[in-house]
């Protein structure tokens, strides 16, 4: 049984169509990227998540609980990290860690979480840079030890150490059956932990992928010694003939190269160029395929799917 299940997430604000029909399902240890520019739908999702706004129509369950109905038990076991925290300018960071402890319990990890981050527990909130927000934002999400992580954009304006500390700790949490789900631009670090990844668009979900077929998908630049060889031949499920000139064909190979292999093994080939993919370039792809929907490879996988 999945952590986080959405079904059919619809949530509208007048004719502005937020959210529209996204689904995806997130398991248990896993890391969940959820990618999409500025006013794709990712915030309006994890509020929805978080019960902050109300959907329109869909459901939604984490922990086998409703978000709507048991709302008030899921936020003891989430922790939540907006894209925009709002604090009180003149309590201390360490007011505001005291302050959570009163209302969800002590927390037996602070000490750790100060020490692994840097905090300095004794500056007003409005003295702190944006970096020391950040790092006040992450502790509050992580110091009550919760099941599930929700997460807006959480290594914005962190340095590149702090960005690697957050992406350690991320991944001890997953391993030790924690659950993430996170939004976030910056595609490197999506690359880097997240085990799946979902692509939204305007609202919509144009693909959910597994990171590690995602970085499988490569370019084939293929000259033959031989004539008129019929591109016809390599076309399959997973391979795309992106052009085509004599003695030149090039391809686009999604996961397993083998059956590639075995057909080109048939003709006589005077040079093969691999040229590696990167996310980057693949999220873009799945961002142009989406004006054609019959061109996106859609998979919300099963549970056997995502192992």
């Amino acid at each position: 049984m999945p952590v986080i299940e959405v079904k059919n997430l619809q949530k509208y604000f007048g004719k502005t169509k937020a959210v529209d029909g996204v689904s995806f399902a997130v398991e248990k240890g896993e890391i969940f990227g959820f990618l999409g520019p500025n006013g794709a739908g990712k915030t309006t999702t994890i509020r929805c998540m978080m019960d902050f706004v109300r959907p329109t129509e869909g459901e939604i369950e984490i922990l086998g609980k409703d978000a709507q109905k048991d709302s008030v038990e899921l936020k003891r076991k989430i922790g939540y990290l907006s894209d925009m925290p709002r604090f009180y300018n003149h309590w201390s960071a360490g007011k505001h860690l005291a302050f959570q402890q009163i209302l969800r319990g002590r927390s037996q990890i602070i000490n750790d979480l100060l020490k692994k981050f840097g905090l300095n527990q004794k500056l007003r909130f409005s003295n702190l840079s944006s970096g020391n927000r950040r790092k006040l934002s992450i502790i509050l999400a992580l110091m009550n030890q919760p099941q599930v992580l929700l997460l807006d954009e959480p290594t914005l304006s962190l340095d590149p150490l702090l960005q690697n500390a957050f992406h350690l700790y991320i991944e001890d949490f997953a391993r030790a059956g924690g659950t993430v789900f996170m939004s976030s631009h910056n595609l490197s670090e999506v690359e880097k932990i997240c085990d799946r990844v979902g692509i939204i668009k305007e609202g919509k979900m144009v693909a959910v992928e597994k990171i590690s077929d995602m970085k499988l998908m490569k370019m084939y630049d293929v000259n033959f010694r031989a004539q008129g060889v019929d591109p016809k031949i390599f076309k399959d499920e997973n391979t795309e003939v992106v052009s085509h000139t004599e003695g030149l064909i090039t391809l686009k190979v999604k996961g397993d190269i083998n059956p590639i292999i075995k057909k080109l093994a048939k003709i006589e080939v005077k040079d093969l160029e691999i040229i590696h993919i990167s996310l980057e370039d693949t999220f873009m792809e799945f961002y142009e395929a989406s004006r054609n929907p019959a061109e996106v490879p859609m998979n919300i996988g099963t549970k056997e799917d995502r192992k």
